[in-house]
């Protein structure tokens, strides 16, 4: 029998590499911009277009390269940052394992120019497919450029997967804000096309916060600083009243390197407990310093996790500043009882008043005057007992508590109708109980409503009275511009006021008017938590982000004539039974059941 086994050629080989290290072209923009930071640059450009499937470009003032170490920059597992294998514990930048820029030149066509400050010419290097087509001597600025054309050119599956422009979009400025985040004291620059998105300047991390994410958070931010012989943590927390409902604006730093840890967020939701509205997440950003020796940056192609020798300790650490920044900034809720020095006794006061004045203000309201009224009734017709007396037997008659209310009469289905703790409708069914979740049912209601306009791109808007200004991040600035016509489609209307803002002149139709900022705003946001959560094309994810937030919420009371349309249009649906996100929207709870609690 022949060997079967042989050697990959290293073209193949680096390209199942790449598929580990760029999943996409955001993946390319931090591996490139590490590149620049570990080399010393100053000042860092980063250039896209058609959302870096077309160009991925970073300019960097750093040390550059001569003409040998740019072609072995080329080369698998060749770096300038370890020697030996000891060397992993004491790393203090970014790149460590060569493969980052191997990766890219197998998947994309590369030139690269790079010069050394003390040299006259530089380098030219053009590569495609891990293939070297040009090299020679070129007159350049000093540090590096690389510029990426056509990324996964060669592989054309990978680039049937990437997302929307918009969707990229987002990922390449995510990875951007972390990096600008982490190395404040360097310049850096975004350009998308020919619009200057970021340009920020080196400064201290509350001026680089500012920049990033506007003059709003200047208000809101807390410092944050705690120091042991383990560890020491520094950086910002927002004020719990600012907290949003996507999660996104969340940044951990260990050593500089952004990392993801459900554990340390966890630490910091810990200390905000009690202080924040119902699903919020607060604006943070952290920056954890300790020894090398006590992490493991080496257990996954991307470095966003890492293993800690003491992870208690450093829960302990993070929770402990950031409740130490909420408690010395006054950011907990307090109190104010200079307001009225009299406080208690008219609490008092009103105690004792409160069985007088309980029922004149309880059915203060017509329609409450109108129960009253009605249990009343209730109350003298369960008095009035018929006697029937005949030859055979005598019956006693009890008038019903619909007959006392004058109720016309319905099918058996139909006479039980109501809303339990404001969240749930219960329905009278022929197998028993209904039990539908009011805010479930509305979201795939919404859903599919939206979803069909989009799809025939027949979304019906109705004008705003009062248009209202919302502001944005350049970041999300653009994205909205770039998914003007899907936004379109859903029926709102808004027009570009500003480098970052918009107006926004009409809402879908059928939704209530003079929420236009708090809809938009929302509709983004969830967007936004929708893309890091799932993988949906940009039609549906739109469409779920605003079912989502245009939907009642649990605890808003419904008429009885809510409850009714709402219920006859979740049974029209073409998937009544689950929302959106795959939850059940009702059960039945069945009469057999019910029976055996009485057995």
């Amino acid at each position: 029998m022949p060997d079967i086994i042989q050697l990959l050629p290293d073209s193949i080989a680096n390209q199942i590499a790449a598929g580990e290290v760029v999943q996409r072209p955001a993946s390319a923009v931090k591996e490139l911009m590490e590149n620049s930071i570990d080399a010393g640059a100053h000042t860092i450009k980063l250039i896209i277009k058609d959302a870096g499937k077309a160009l991925l470009q970073v300019v960097d003032d750093g040390i550059g390269m001569s003409e040998t170490d740019a072609r072995m920059s080329l080369e698998r597992h060749a770096t300038s940052k370890i020697r030996k294998a000891e060397d992993l514990f004491t790393l203090r930048t970014m790149g460590f394992r060569g493969e980052a820029l191997a990766s890219i030149a197998a998947v994309a066509q590369v030139e690269m120019k790079t010069r050394l400050a003390d040299q006259e010419l530089g380098t030219l290097l053009v590569v495609e497919g891990s293939e070297v087509k040009r090299q020679e001597p070129v007159a350049c600025e000093k540090g590096t450029s690389i510029q990426v054309k056509n990324l996964f050119f060669n592989i054309p599956a990978r680039r049937n997967f990437l997302k929307s422009n918009p969707i990229e979009t987002r990922h390449i400025v995510d990875e951007f804000q972390r990096l600008a985040l982490a190395n404040p004291e360097i310049s850096f620059m975004l350009i998308q096309g020919d619009e200057l998105i970021y340009d920020l300047p080196a400064g201290k991390i509350s001026a680089r916060i500012i920049n990033l994410f506007g003059k709003s958070y200047q208000q809101q931010l807390a410092p944050c600083q705690e120091e042991t012989s383990f560890v020491k943590v520094t950086g910002y927390v927002g004020r719990p009243a600012s907290a949003k409902k996507a999660r996104g604006e969340q940044f951990l730093f260990v050593n500089r390197r952004f990392i993801r840890s459900n554990y340390l967020h966890h630490a910091v939701m810990n200390a905000f407990e009690g202080l924040l509205p119902e699903s919020t997440f607060p604006f943070y950003v952290l920056f954890i310093e300790l020894d090398p020796g006590h992490i493991d940056v080496n257990v996954h192609p991307t470095k966003t996790e890492i293993k800690f020798v003491d992870e208690q300790a450093v829960y302990a650490v993070v929770r402990s500043a950031v409740r130490q920044a909420i408690g010395s900034h006054n950011l907990t809720p307090s109190l104010d009882f200079d307001a009225d020095v009299n406080l208690i006794s008219k609490l008092n006061q009103a105690s004792s008043k409160s069985n007088e004045v309980y029922f004149d203000e309880r059915f203060s309201t017509a329609l409450h005057r109108s129960n009253q009224e009605n249990w009343e009734k209730l109350f003298e017709t369960e008095n009035q007992v018929l006697v029937n007396q005949d030859d055979e037997q005598s019956t006693v008659t009890t008038l019903h508590f619909e007959s006392a209310l004058n109720q016309p009469e319905s099918k058996p289905e139909d006479k039980v109708l109501f809303q339990l703790h404001n969240r749930f409708i219960v329905k009278q069914v022929k197998s028993g109980m209904m039990f539908i979740d009011q805010q479930l049912a509305h979201e795939r209601i919404l859903f599919e409503k939206f979803l069909n306009q989009v799809r025939h791109k027949s979304g019906q808007s109705q004008q705003s009275l009062f248009p209202q200004t919302v502001n944005f991040s350049p970041a999300d600035f653009a994205m909205v511009l770039e998914m003007q016509a899907e936004i379109e489609a859903l029926g709102f209307r808004f027009d570009v006021f500003g480098k970052s803002s918009i107006v926004v002149v009409g809402i879908p139709a059928n939704l209530s008017s003079g929420r236009e900022k708090e809809l938009f705003e929302g509709l983004m946001e969830q967007f936004k938590t929708n893309q890091t959560e799932l993988a949906l094309p940009l039609q549906e994810s739109l469409v779920r982000a605003l079912a989502k937030r245009a939907s009642i919420r649990a605890g808003q009371t419904l008429v009885r004539e809510e409850m009714q349309s709402l219920v006859d249009s979740l049974f029209t649906c073409g998937t009544p039974s689950f929302s959106p996100d795959g939850r059940p929207t009702f059960f039945i709870f069945e009469l057999n059941k019910i029976e055996n609690y009485f057995r």
